[in-house]
């Protein structure tokens, strides 16, 4: 059997994510027609309302400064003025689905994610959430969630959210080393993060999780012991340990960083063991891919009784199919389709004021693809299969050969009934998942382009 190292280097390919099926880059930049997007919200509105509810989205994507390391769609400015017409504009998007349900939404699951959320004044947080939720109705086990930036977070912010019925926050660490900070234009100090931690707990925050980031630039293992230590004297529920994502050719903000100061491969994948490990000794469970929580978390009870689920919002407790983006550049993920908005202000707003949905491309699930899409979120949240709830003929000889090859090299091991990810399969998820990929297949058969970032 292959060495760890040997596997990195064979593994260590650009792959997607999976936080849907089939990826957005496989998506036509064809909108999916009003009528056929209704009638499959429609579906699985009845399908979920009631017991599962349902899950919202929110795209803030104003943010005061640019972080270098960011590639998530956002504009930068300092004019506060823009704030209101957004808001607006997003009330409008909601009145649109919301004309269509034939009773009032149960709403489980809920997250502000951007950009910078906490741009936005909370009192007009305040208008966008009243403005939702006045039509709507709260599931008994709901989980409202937002993106924080320590800087930028008031205590306002924290209360006006936890009245409104949050009860999580993440906050963007990334490093609380000074010279990482300096490196990627993110600043914010330990006692900001360490402040607000506290006073979201004070207030009845039953989670918090902080985002931190390995790979970036200049890092090193010195960065991520006192980034950890950082991290055990304040104990956040839930971490979100990301791998830098380099793709200067999307992202031009990462054109300031010279390849050299980039932490190769093998460093890069030494910086997340030694985090991992250092996690795990303070007592953190690994849940999924990047992710660890505290035991007594509701995200690691979720895991240990397979009732973990993902989506664009990333790992969550709820078992919502029903996820309605509203934004700019926001993903709605339907059950049965895909549809993302319209990626500039101007074309959002422009689409509202006509009265259509906003959407830019989409995509229609076959049953094909359902299938594969159920395989992909049990791959991911459960590091298993059972193929009598998923085998049929979608899978080629093709795909076969490549559960042999992922079985020598110790990854997983597969019968005819179950598939089952070994605690080495674990690092390449990623890879194990693309397995079953008709499109990245297809793919890298007809084009060499760059599409994802490297999955180690």
């Amino acid at each position: 059997m292959p060495q760890k190292d040997e596997l990195i280097k064979k593994y260590n390919v650009p792959v997607p994510r999976y936080t849907s099926y089939p990826t957005v880059p496989f998506w036509s930049y064809s909108q999916i027609g009003t009528d056929v997007w209704l009638e499959k919200a429609l579906k699985a509105f009845h399908e979920s309302n009631n017991e599962k509810g349902i899950s919202i989205y929110i795209h803030l994507p104003y943010c005061e400064k640019l972080c270098h390391y960011c590639a998530c769609t956002k504009v930068i400015t300092k004019n506060h003025d823009v704030e209101e017409p957004y808001v607006n504009a997003l009330l409008k998007e909601w009145e649109l689905y919301r004309n269509q349900f034939p009773e009032p939404p149960v709403i489980r699951e809920m997250h502000l994610g951007g950009g910078t959320p906490t741009f936005f004044s909370s009192q007009n947080l305040k208008k966008i959430l009243r403005g939702i939720l006045q039509s709507a109705k709260i599931h008994p086990d709901h989980e409202f969630s937002f993106e924080a930036h320590p800087n930028t977070t008031t205590f306002q912010h924290l209360q006006i959210l936890r009245d409104l019925g949050f009860n999580r926050m993440s906050l963007g660490v990334q490093d609380f080393s000074p010279k990482i900070q300096e490196a990627i234009n993110r600043f914010q100090n330990y006692e900001t993060v360490k402040e607000l931690t506290e006073k979201a707990r004070d207030i009845g925050y039953k989670s918090i999780n902080y985002d931190l980031i390995y790979g970036l630039p200049y890092q090193d293992e010195a960065c991520v012991d006192y980034t950890m230590e950082k991290v055990r004297q304040l104990q956040p529920d839930r971490l979100a340990f990301y791998s830098y994502a380099h793709v200067p050719w999307k992202q031009s903000g990462q054109k300031v960083f010279a390849e050299q100061n980039i932490p190769t491969n093998e460093q890069k994948r030494s910086l997340y063991e030694k985090g991992k490990d250092i996690l795990l000794k303070f007592g953190y469970k690994e849940i999924g891919m990047d992710h660890f929580a505290l035991p007594e978390d509701d995200l690691y009870h979720a895991f240990k009784e397979k009732r973990l689920h993902r989506n664009f919002m990333g790992f969550n407790t709820s078992q919502t199919e029903l996820l309605i983006g509203l934004g700019m550049s926001a993903i709605s993920d339907i059950k049965y389709a895909y549809a993302q908005n319209a990626k500039s202000i101007k074309e959002y707003k422009t689409s509202l004021n006509n009265g259509d949905f906003p959407h830019i491309r989409g995509f229609l699930l076959s049953e094909e693809d359902l299938t594969i899409k159920r395989i992909t979120l049990d791959l991911m949240c459960r590091y298993e299969l059972k193929w009598k709830d998923h085998f049929n003929s979608v899978f080629s000889k093709e795909v076969f050969n490549d559960l042999n090859d992922l079985e020598q090299d110790g990854l997983i091991y597969w019968s005819d009934s179950t598939l089952k990810v070994t605690e080495l399969g674990k690092i390449f998820i990623r890879n194990i998942a693309s397995v079953f990929d008709n499109y990245l297949r297809a793919q890298k058969r007809n084009s060499n382009e760059k599409m994802f970032s490297k999955s180690i």
